[in-house]
């Protein structure tokens, strides 16, 4: 019964969401008009473009910010989950059937710390993301600038991930297992 009552609010406000973004972004949004939207997401486009496919899902808290000049693709059945963070600056692309799982983070851009005025300047340093199809993304993952990841590949949880990743792989980063514990003696 969850599962009908989450679709009776997320599809009116999927609609209205996207209605809205077609109506003040004409040319730089595209989406579906039937989609699976959370009342507590965001979809931010300032001066940038952003492409979603058919069958679309986008959980609580979920985030999607394109700004100036940058392109967002967001492939066929593909599902933002809660809290997810897809910011983009220059161009991210996220292929069809891809599942990104709770608190899973997108960027396609750095501070650029060695900036003159620091990081209140605002400047980046911005490489393109690509997610190819049939991408599942574990829990807290991170994708940062540059990252390309190939198709029908599992990213385990937590992983922070920068560099090209091979189709067919399965992506996992070892941790150390050593732990130290240090009591009041």
């Amino acid at each position: 019964m969850n599962r009908f009552a989450r679709a009776a609010v997320c599809v009116p406000c999927g609609f209205l969401k996207m209605a809205l973004n077609k109506l003040f972004h004409p040319v730089n949004f595209k989406g579906p008009i039937i989609s699976l939207v959370s009342p507590f997401s965001e979809i931010t486009i300032s001066g940038g473009k952003l492409y979603i496919g058919q069958n679309f899902k986008m959980r609580d808290g979920a985030k999607i910010r394109v700004r100036k000049g940058a392109e967002c693709v967001i492939g066929n059945n593909t599902s933002v989950n809660s809290n997810n963070m897809i910011a983009c600056h220059e161009k991210i692309i996220i292929g069809n059937d891809v599942q990104l799982s709770p608190n899973v983070q997108i960027y396609d851009h750095d501070h650029d710390f060695r900036d003159r005025n620091g990081l209140s300047a605002l400047r980046y340093k911005t490489s393109p993301v690509i997610i190819g199809n049939n991408v599942w993304i574990g829990a807290n993952a991170v994708i940062l600038r540059g990252t390309k990841i190939g198709d029908n590949c599992v990213v385990g949880a937590g992983c922070v991930l920068k560099g090209e990743y091979p189709a067919n792989s399965v992506i996992v980063q070892k941790r150390a297992t050593d732990m130290k514990v240090f009591q009041n003696v």
